[in-house]
C-alpha cells in the first residue's frame, strides 16, 4: 500500500520499488516483486490519468556536471549527511522530552499540534504537504525568506510534531527541509567558489536526495526518485556522488534508521542489509565427506562394534546382494542387544541428489523426526550421508567468509563508534571533575 500510494501521488514507480526492497522487505524474489511492481505500475497509471504525464516536480534543464563540480555536490552530500544524522537524534529526543511532560499522552498530539499552527501562523508555507516548495526550490529563484522558513522553521515544526504522535509523513517533509539546506549550501558554493560549477537547481535537487538517504539508508530509492520526480538525467552523476556521501555517513555513525529508531526501542532487531540465501549457494556435493562404512543386514551388533569401534555415528545398511537397505545410527545399536542383527535397528532415510543445494537438504532435515540424517544420491548410487551438524557448520563457514569481506569497513565502524562513546565519557567525567 506504501509503495502503491507513493507511486500514485508522485509517478515514481521505479522508486517505489526499490523503497519496498529497501526499507520494508529486504527481499528480492518473485513472490514479492511481481505483486509490488504491479501496485507500483497501477499507482503510476492512475497518477497519469489524474495528473498527466509530466514530472511531478518542475525543473529547469541544467548541463552535465564537471569533475569539479561533483566533487562539490559530494561535499554537500556529506554535510546534508551529517544533518541527517543530527534530525533522527532530534525527531527522538524531542519524543522523549513528550514522554517527560506532567501531561497524560493523550495530550501530546494537542501540544505538537498548537506548536505547529503557532509556526506556521508566521510561516504559512511550513504547513501542508509542501509540494509547491519543492518546485520553488528548484526553480533556482526561490526567495532567501522562504529558504530560511523551510530550513528552520519547517524544520523545527515537523520535529515538534513528528516527536508529538501528531500524524504527518516523511518523505516530503525530509526532501523540503533537505532542499532548502541544499539550496543554502550551493548559495555559498556558488558564493565563494564560483569557477567549481556548481548549479543551484542541482545543489537543491543533491539536497532532497541527500537527505532521504542519510536519513532512511535507502540509497537506490532516493537517487531514482529525485530522477523520476523531475525528468532530469543529466543530475545522476550528482545524485549519486550526494547520496553515496549521505549514506556513507549514516552508516559509520548511526546504528539505526529514522525509519527503524523507534521499533529497536521496543527491542525488536530488523534487516540493515540485503543478502542472499547462503545455503543456496553450496551444494550438497560440496558439504559431503569421507564415504560412510558399509555393513551387511544380517551381522550382529558385536561384530559390527569389534570392526568399526564405537566412534562411528552412521553406517550404511546393506543386503547380501550390495543393495541400500537404510541407514543404522550407533546410539540405536548401543540400545539393543549385541547379538541383535544390523539390520533389525535400520531406518529409511530421506533422500537428496548431489546436485541439490543445502536448503533443499535443510528443508528435509527440519522434518526428520530425531534429527535423523539423508542419504545423499548420485547417479542411483548411494555416495554419502548429510546431518544437522554438517549442515550447521557449512551455514557458519559461509557466514564467516561473507564477513570477512566487510571486516575492514565494519571495524571502522566501530572503532568510530568507541572513539565517539570515548568522547562523551571523558567529556562526563571532566564535568563532574
Amino acid at each position: 500500500g506504501a509503495t502503491a500510494g507513493m507511486s500514485a501521488i508522485f509517478g515514481s514507480p521505479i522508486a517505489a520499488i526499490f523503497l519496498a526492497i529497501e526499507l520494508l522487505l529486504f527481499e528480492f524474489a518473485p513472490r514479492s516483486l511481481l505483486p509490488v511492481a504491479m501496485a507500483c505500475i497501477t499507482g503510476a497509471a492512475g497518477h497519469h490519468v489524474f495528473f498527466g504525464s509530466e514530472p511531478m516536480f518542475a525543473m529547469p534543464a541544467v548541463e552535465i556536471a564537471g569533475n569539479q563540480a561533483l566533487f562539490g555536490y559530494s561535499i554537500i552530500g556529506l554535510i546534508i549527511g551529517l544533518v541527517a544524522l543530527l534530525l533522527t537524534k532530534a525527531v527522538y529526543w524531542v519524543e522523549d522530552g513528550f514522554e517527560r511532560l506532567p501531561v497524560h499522552w493523550m495530550w501530546w498530539p494537542a501540544i505538537g499540534g498548537v506548536a505547529v499552527g503557532v509556526i506556521g501562523y508566521f510561516a504559512p508555507r511550513t504547513l501542508g504537504v509542501g509540494y509547491e516548495n519543492l518546485t520553488d526550490l528548484l526553480s533556482g529563484n526561490a526567495p532567501m525568506q522562504l529558504i530560511l522558513s523551510l530550513a528552520v522553521l519547517k524544520l523545527l515544526s515537523w520535529l515538534i510534531a513528528l516527536g508529538s504522535g501528531t500524524s504527518g509523513g516523511t518523505l516530503a517533509p525530509l526532501m523540503t527541509i533537505g532542499g532548502a539546506i541544499g539550496c543554502l549550501l550551493g548559495m555559498a558554493a556558488i558564493a565563494l567558489f564560483p569557477s567549481v560549477g556548481i548549479v543551484l537547481p542541482v545543489a537543491v535537487l543533491v539536497g532532497m536526495a541527500a537527505m532521504f538517504a542519510g536519513a532512511s539508508r535507502a540509497f537506490l530509492t532516493s537517487v531514482v526518485f529525485a530522477l523520476e520526480t523531475t525528468g532530469r538525467i543529466e543530475a545522476l552523476l550528482p545524485l549519486l556522488a550526494a547520496c553515496a556521501a549521505a549514506y556513507l555517513v549514516s552508516y559509520f555513525l548511526m546504528t539505526n534508521t529514522i525509519m527503524t529508531e523507534k521499533i529497536a526501542r521496543r527491542g525488536i532487531r530488523t534487516p540493515d542489509s540485503y543478502e542472499p540465501d547462503v545455503l543456496e549457494q553450496i551444494s550438497v556435493e560440496q558439504l559431503m565427506g569421507s564415504d560412510m562404512p558399509e555393513v551387511h543386514a544380517d551381522r550382529t551388533i558385536a561384530d559390527v562394534f569389534k570392526q568399526h569401534g564405537m566412534e562411528v555415528p552412521y553406517l550404511l545398511v546393506t543386503s547380501a546382494e550390495g543393495l541400500f537397505e537404510g541407514v543404522v545410527a550407533r546410539s540405536d545399536l548401543q540400545a539393543r542387544s549385541p547379538e541383535d542383527r544390523v539390520g533389525t535397528c535400520a531406518f529409511a532415510p530421506g533422500i537428496v541428489r548431489s546436485g541439490d543445494d543445502l536448503r533443499r537438504a535443510a528443508r528435509m532435515l527440519a522434518v526428520r523426526a530425531e534429527h535423523r540424517p539423508l542419504v545423499v544420491v548420485a547417479e542411483g548410487t548411494v555416495v554419502g550421508l548429510i546431518t544437522h551438524t554438517d549442515l550447521l557448520k557449512a551455514y557458519g563457514s559461509r557466514i564467516d567468509e561473507h564477513e570477512q569481506g566487510d571486516a575492514v569497513i565494519i571495524l571502522k565502524r566501530r572503532r568510530l563508534k568507541v572513539m565517539a562513546q570515548g568522547k562523551r565519557m571523558f567529556e562526563k567525567v571532566v564535568g563532574r571533575g
